[in-house]
């Protein structure tokens, strides 16, 4: 009796002394409520009578644990309703602008719940993975659209939505990023990887080589057969590119991982890894929410794209900067944050593979899937990206490269990325594309 007794008030004894003697930065407000949670449940099952009902109860615990974490919590999910409003317009009203306006706003807050759960699952996968995830899932929205673009024949709106997430992430969010690390951290300098910026802006600048040879070709009317050459180079250029991009994923994953290892860590990787961060919610809660939101940004994205060119008209703002300008600030909302809050927490690496390593998957995977999958659908999706969007890309690349190669930030770099981000916006509101949009033009109705 009295070794029974010792045994049952040691149990709380040992819980009690774990969270006691826990590291303080290892405790967030979420983790002892995970904990209080599973307490609770393991009393319940021990205690009461029906292992069946109490694992109902835990599941319907867990759901609703769930979905607080991630539909109620966060503010920015205020904007959640104007998805299905925009459902409900066009079924109604059919006005199109408003629809497409219902629509953008509505994706916003999916776009930055679809990086959290990434960010979530990227706790069960390791970092370098997570973080492949990460730039993987954080451009999801922007690969969507152009998927259903490319469907209804509009290849310049995929050719500049793309184009605008690589200005967006090099010049908005890294500048935003090095701006408000440099602020909080003003007096420090801040450091970053250079070698692992100097090769991805060595990616960067193959992919301007494989969109500035197809330009050239057709500006210069130097092909061998007008048309089929420009498109076949494109085809052909795409699918290196996409090796070269899996070389890199083996590269960056396999070979030479420790070449990505944030300087600060030195040589033992975990100890400065993650000050405080615990995953929110579980794997298998993480992928049903990935898949749940990757399907509804597919429908809100359907009814973007069928009236981007009627809002357009009805607003009176050239499509060329709704693609390159609007639809990417708001396909990177995710890595917008996720970029700044990392700054002021003196991750630069983390940061800097968020906004570069992003620009690099869509110039190395994003924009030659697209082409790859224009060839499928049988849609002439070409690598050639008009002399103007192509010399923007250009400059672009080559300023971000030069403010890399040191390998250290400040606030005066990155209020330099968000001024030129300002001169790019400003250039493609007064753009005139000479290309149609669409194989046909909107009717009067759509207007």
């Amino acid at each position: 009796m009295d070794n029974k007794a010792e045994t049952s008030q040691m149990e709380p004894l040992d819980e009690r002394s774990v969270l006691e003697f826990e590291d303080e930065s290892l405790v967030s407000p979420a983790s002892l409520a995970k904990r209080a949670h599973s307490l609770g449940t393991t009393q319940h099952v021990s205690f009461s009578g029906g292992p069946q009902v109490n694992s109902v109860s835990s599941l319907r615990d867990r759901v609703f644990r769930s979905l607080k974490v991630v539909v109620f919590t966060p503010k920015i999910n205020i904007l959640m309703p104007f998805g299905p409003l925009a459902v409900i317009v066009h079924s109604l009203t059919g006005h199109h602008g408003w629809v497409f306006l219902f629509s953008l706003l509505g994706i916003m807050p999916l776009a930055e719940r679809l990086g959290y759960a990434t960010e979530q699952l990227a706790f069960f996968t390791g970092a370098t993975v997570g973080g492949l995830l990460n730039a993987t899932f954080g451009n999801a929205t922007e690969l969507i659209i152009s998927i259903y673009a490319l469907k209804n024949g509009m290849m310049r709106v995929v050719q500049q939505s793309l184009l605008g997430s690589i200005l967006s992430n090099m010049l908005l969010v890294l500048g935003c990023a090095f701006f408000s690390g440099g602020i909080i951290f003003c007096k420090k300098e801040q450091v970053f990887n250079k070698a692992a910026a100097a090769l991805n802006s060595g990616l960067l600048l193959m992919a301007v080589m494989g969109l500035m040879f197809p330009a050239v070709l057709h500006y210069t009317h130097t092909e061998i057969q007008s048309g089929e050459s420009e498109l076949a180079l494109s085809r052909f250029s795409s699918c290196v590119m996409l090796v070269a991009y899996a070389a890199y994923l083996v590269f960056q994953l396999k070979s030479h991982k420790n070449l990505y290892m944030p300087i600060d860590e030195g040589e033992s990787p975990t100890e400065g890894s993650s000050d405080d961060e615990v995953p929110e919610i579980s794997k298998w809660e993480s992928i049903i929410w990935l898949s749940i939101l990757t399907v509804w940004i597919s429908i809100l994205s359907e009814y973007l794209v069928d009236t981007i060119e009627a809002a357009s008209v009805s607003w009176k703002i050239p499509i060329a900067f709704i693609c390159v300008i609007v639809l990417p600030i708001v396909g990177n909302a995710a890595e917008h944050a996720s970029a700044i809050m990392f700054a002021m927490k003196d991750k630069l690496d983390i940061s800097l593979g968020v906004a570069i390593g992003s620009s690099t998957q869509i110039s190395m995977f994003g924009i030659p899937f697209c082409v790859i999958v224009g060839w499928i659908m049988g849609r002439p999706m070409d690598l050639n990206f008009q002399l103007f969007e192509t010399a923007t890309l250009l400059i672009t690349v080559l300023v971000v490269g030069f403010l890399l190669q040191e390998g250290s930030s400040n606030y005066f770099k990155g209020l330099m990325l968000i001024l030129c981000y300002l001169i790019v916006a400003a250039s493609f509101f007064v753009h005139l594309d000479p290309s149609s949009v669409v194989d046909k033009p909107p009717s009067v109705s759509e207007r």
